[in-house]
């Protein structure tokens, strides 16, 4: 399953999430994907795609960054996924 992950930075907290994914790395447990993300021009907020079959490791490495960004989490399906799913 994919998911599109909206974080929104706490006020300040840019800096020390750099440094942290520079230190620590994503900070992510074994089962849990980075697929990509962007970041806004203005850069309060990140747009993440991840990707696992157990979300419970999604909310495990959610708590690892929550002191500094606040998380929207949508469950997401391909396009085609969709389509099947709309026209069966």
């Amino acid at each position: 399953m994919k998911y599109m992950v909206i974080e929104k930075f706490k006020p300040g907290a840019l800096k020390n999430i750099y440094k942290r994914l520079e230190s620590k790395g994503r900070l992510m447990p074994t089962g849990l994907t980075y697929v990509n993300s962007w970041i806004s021009k203005d850069l309060d907020v990140c747009y993440q795609v991840m990707e696992t079959s157990d979300k419970d490791l999604l909310d495990q490495w959610i708590s690892n960054w929550s002191d500094l960004t606040d998380f929207d989490v949508v469950e997401t399906l391909s396009s085609e996924e969709a389509e099947a799913l709309v026209l069966a």
